[in-house]
């Protein structure tokens, strides 16, 4: 069994850790080869056909100017940078962020982070065996460096969206 089928078998609430376990509208962004983790809002974590167990946020309100990039090569470590973040939020906002903004908004979520939230980090960790990321924020930028995002498959409405030619 996968850790993803493992923590699929967990009776936590992940919506503690940003990835809701709900049916969401189907936005722009949302690539059409994705298959969903879960989501925080209209951010989308999926894992994507091509891209092996490559975890991914899709954010129709990206402030960066890509709306679906990599955060996590596989579950495992997606866990792990979840683990060392509190929830997918802060590893989700790499993509425009420097280290010292990273930093802020890690320390502000952190603040916040309620008692429930770290019961669900908790199991998560006792249950997966997975140990919290040393250095998330140097990790998702390496990863995110150079990405090759031609496999990635997206609808009509996409490219009419942001006014791309196919």
């Amino acid at each position: 069994m996968t850790s993803y089928q493992k923590f699929l078998s967990l009776n936590i609430d992940s919506s503690l850790i940003s990835l809701e376990k709900t049916e969401q509208a189907d936005f722009f962004c949302y690539p059409l080869n994705a298959k969903t983790i879960g989501f925080e809002g209209c951010i989308m974590y999926c894992f994507i056909d091509g891209y092996e167990e490559t975890v991914f946020a899709s954010n129709p309100e990206s402030c960066a100017d890509i709306n679906v990039y990599p955060l996590a090569r596989n579950f495992d470590d997606f866990i792990g940078l979840i683990l060392a973040c509190g929830s997918a939020n802060p590893i989700e906002q790499i993509i425009w962020m420097d280290k010292q903004k990273f930093e802020q908004h890690l320390q502000e979520e952190k603040e916040i982070q309620t008692a429930e939230q770290k019961e669900v980090l908790s199991i998560l960790k006792q249950e997966l065996h997975i140990a919290a990321m040393e250095c998330p924020f140097e990790y998702v930028k390496a990863l995110q460096n150079d990405f090759d995002y031609s496999k990635i498959q997206f609808s009509d409405d996409y490219y009419d969206v942001l006014g791309i030619e196919r």
